[in-house]
């Protein structure tokens, strides 16, 4: 519609026709992370897609920051061929519609596919990528048990359907190996995978080596470390919204989200090309206000729907568990599984430290008895590392202490016992299979 007839149809006193009518700027600055947009800042809010003219198709941008001189506008591609007075119009907001056919395919932040399998089939239903989470008090309630088949977790941080956990380590520590092992858990009828700034080659080892015929029932979104930040803080965010989906539609679904940390290096990037101050090792305060928002989306549906049992790898920068990310996300998850350097240097995997790791769900799991059997097993590993020191110095004595004896003649085969490589078969009674070790 033109200009003529858009002011005949005004004078007319009709509505306008929203739907027909762009309202388009002019870009009026390039910079190398960014561009400026003049013509929008009355028409756009924070967090809209942008579309911009570039060689003859369109690239997306977002609006991170809105003055009267203009829009700030981070492009989702890494470079875009955008110079001075290119074409800027409103796109809306970010919008996906997932459905059953999405099984099996791999897409990237935007939902499209990447895995030369033909176009992806759109459902009915329009979802938001940053939709909020369900009301509080509408959730379900979380105390379903879910056995996850690794022992050590089974055994000291059991699961429950809806839980949030994060696993904490540093590089090379085993996470990957062990989100492997979690994404084969029996008990869910579909699997999203958020892989977020992972390295390129590990996307088909993971899909092909670990889901093998569960591949049909997983939808994994990608993300590589080369795309742009803009395509990282998507990324989670969409495997969000397609997990969202499969749960309002009643099923149990697995996220597995690797890694959260990389989400908040992604959104520090955009926060501080927008101008925002950093306050805690170069975060800015809209990243600890960012990963709330994803969390809080995992767990319960409302009451009568399926339910989102999350999985967040955390990796520690430095190996430093204090840092401010970690400390964040600690807070806001239902538990977290902490893997240790010394242990994977010992070649003992997975490298959970059970000291360190907790599940705040484990009450609706164990049975009395599996509870205090399981605090009495913690005990004597606690004896057991405390005098660790001692014992190398050659300043404890047999005999001295009957319960430290007892922690040292049973300790090496309990953790001999939870040693559990990706390709080992998964666990059914984990309880049962100490039980036989410890006897033999």
């Amino acid at each position: 519609m033109n200009a003529l007839m858009q002011l005949d149809h005004a004078l007319a006193g009709g509505p306008q026709p929203h739907d027909l009518v762009r309202v388009s700027g002019a870009v009026s600055e390039v910079t190398p992370a960014s561009l400026r947009v003049a013509g929008l800042s009355r028409f756009v809010k924070l967090g809209e897609r942008i579309a911009l003219s570039a060689n003859g198709r369109e690239e997306y941008g977002e609006a991170i920051r809105i003055d009267r001189e203009g829009v700030l506008v981070k492009p989702f591609a890494t470079s875009v061929g955008v110079g001075l007075g290119a074409r800027a119009s409103l796109a809306g907001a970010m919008e996906l519609r997932p459905s059953q056919a999405w099984k099996g395919r791999v897409i990237n932040a935007f939902g499209e596919p990447i895995d030369d399998a033909g176009p992806i089939i759109a459902g009915d239903k329009a979802v938001r990528v940053d939709a909020p989470p369900p009301e509080a008090m509408k959730r379900g309630r979380v105390n379903r048990p879910v056995r996850t088949g690794v022992k050590v977790i089974d055994l000291f941080t059991p699961l429950c359907a809806g839980q949030r956990i994060g696993i904490f380590a540093g590089s090379g520590v085993g996470k990957s190996t062990l989100l492997s092992m979690l994404a084969r858990a029996p008990g869910f009828s579909t699997i999203v995978i958020g892989l977020v700034g992972e390295r390129g080659r590990e996307v088909r080892e993971f899909l092909d080596d670990t889901l093998g015929g569960m591949r049909g029932n997983a939808v994994a979104v990608v993300s590589t470390s080369d795309e742009s930040a803009m395509m990282r803080r998507l990324a989670p965010n969409t495997a969000m919204a397609v997990a969202e989906y499969f749960r309002d539609q009643g099923e149990d679904v697995l996220l597995i989200i690797d890694s959260v940390t990389r989400l908040a290096h992604a959104a520090r990037d955009v926060a501080l090309a927008a101008g925002e101050p950093a306050v805690a090792r170069g975060y800015t305060p809209s990243v600890f206000s960012t990963l709330p928002k994803l969390l809080e989306r995992a767990g319960p549906g409302v009451e009568g729907s399926g339910a989102i049992t999350g999985i967040f790898s955390v990796l520690i920068d430095g190996d430093d568990h204090n840092d401010p990310v970690a400390d964040s996300i600690r807070g806001t998850l239902d538990g977290h599984l902490v893997l240790d350097r010394a242990i994977a240097d010992q070649g003992r995997y997975p490298a959970v430290n059970i000291l360190g790791s907790v599940s705040r769900l484990a009450h609706h799991v164990w049975t009395p008895d599996q509870r205090s059997l399981a605090m009495r097993i913690k005990g004597l590993i606690a004896r057991f590392e405390d005098t660790r020191d001692l014992r190398l110095m050659g300043g404890y004595q047999a005999g001295a202490d009957a319960e430290l004896d007892k922690a040292i003649a049973l300790v090496p085969k309990i953790y001999e016992a939870l040693r559990q490589d990706v390709g080992a078969p998964l666990s059914t009674d984990v309880f049962q299979d100490l039980a036989a070790a410890l006897q033999s």
